[in-house]
């Protein structure tokens, strides 16, 4: 399992905010170029965001399905990836500093597929670059939105 994690200057509930906005997807998640349909309830248990991966005009469309979600702690998604399949990703927050900060840690695998047939070795070196250039999208909505929400 790929893990990477990312100091937030906010609170728990300041990055979680984020989360629950499905229609923020594409900003943060690297390699989403589009979203299309976020499900009403997102992000309920098996609420769905309809995105798309790549670039105008070779963009797959693809979707993002809820299985597990507890407010302001934990979203666990499985994401299709269509040519390597599935993956579960794993976005964990962890308050630090009374609350004030948040210790946010993605974990991500794939689950089915051919993406299944990578070694962990492999999907690590494909995953975390893209993965922690996700969380410092994350990290920069959450702080940007808290500030501006004070002003």
């Amino acid at each position: 399992m790929t893990e990477v994690s990312r100091m937030v200057d906010a609170p728990p509930e300041s990055v979680f905010a984020v989360l629950a906005d499905g229609w923020s997807y594409g900003g943060w998640v690297v390699g989403s170029s589009h979203i299309r349909v976020v499900d009403e309830d997102w992000p309920a248990v098996g609420a769905r965001i309809h995105h798309s991966v790549g670039l105008w005009p070779l963009q797959i469309e693809d979707e993002s399905t809820v299985v597990v979600m507890e407010p302001d702690q934990l979203l666990l998604l499985h994401a299709k990836a269509w040519l390597f399949g599935t993956a579960a990703v794993e976005i964990a927050l962890l308050p630090r500093d009374g609350g004030t900060r948040t210790l946010v840690r993605m974990r991500e695998h794939a689950v089915r597929g051919p993406g299944k047939l990578l070694p962990e070795r492999v999907q690590g070196w494909l995953l975390r670059p893209r993965n922690k250039e996700s969380l410092a999208r994350l990290a920069d909505i959450a702080v940007g939105r808290r500030a501006t929400s004070r002003s």
